[in-house]
């Protein structure tokens, strides 16, 4: 694939949605399939489907990444709470995933929220430690059938609080 444009972060459109949601599907397919059961790679895909994505819009922001035409990487932030953080296997490790982050918490910060509060994967923690997130506390989800879903609920300061 050619990479004549530069990668460009923007809101998201609700004509995104479909993108969006095959570049959720596949990074789990390629990232988490490797850590997690089937079971809750499709409770991930489950909670990341269209509808919840559309939802997400309504409560809060959702950007993406787009590099010649193709949405690469996308996040969402509703309140403190941030998710859907994921970056397409193909473009991860050049910057993306950083840059994504750091304006979900601008934008968190402008609101006058403190605390960004985020579920870590777990093939994502060593990133979120780069960012400042700290706090990790370990949960666990029983998703039925005997299958577990393991992950990290983590925090980071995103003001000074006031005296």
């Amino acid at each position: 694939m050619s990479q004549t444009n530069e990668a460009s972060l923007r809101p998201f459109r609700e004509d995104d949605v479909a993108q969006v949601r095959r570049l959720i599907h596949r990074t789990l397919d390629v990232s988490y399939a490797a850590v997690y059961p089937p079971g809750a790679v499709r409770f991930f895909k489950d909670f990341h489907s269209e509808a919840k994505i559309l939802e997400r819009h309504q409560e809060g922001d959702i950007l993406v990444v787009e590099q010649d035409g193709q949405v690469i990487a996308t996040g969402a932030i509703v309140d403190g709470d941030i998710f859907g953080v994921f970056v397409d296997p193909d473009f991860q490790q050049q910057g993306h995933g950083r840059t994504l982050m750091r304006e979900l918490e601008a934008r968190a910060k402008a609101k006058g929220i403190q605390e960004a509060v985020l579920s870590v994967s777990l093939p994502s923690r060593r990133f979120y430690e780069s960012l400042g997130y700290t706090g990790f506390e370990d949960r666990t989800r029983d998703l039925g059938d005997g299958v577990q879903l393991a992950f990290w609920q983590a925090r980071k300061a995103l003001a000074e609080p006031i005296p």
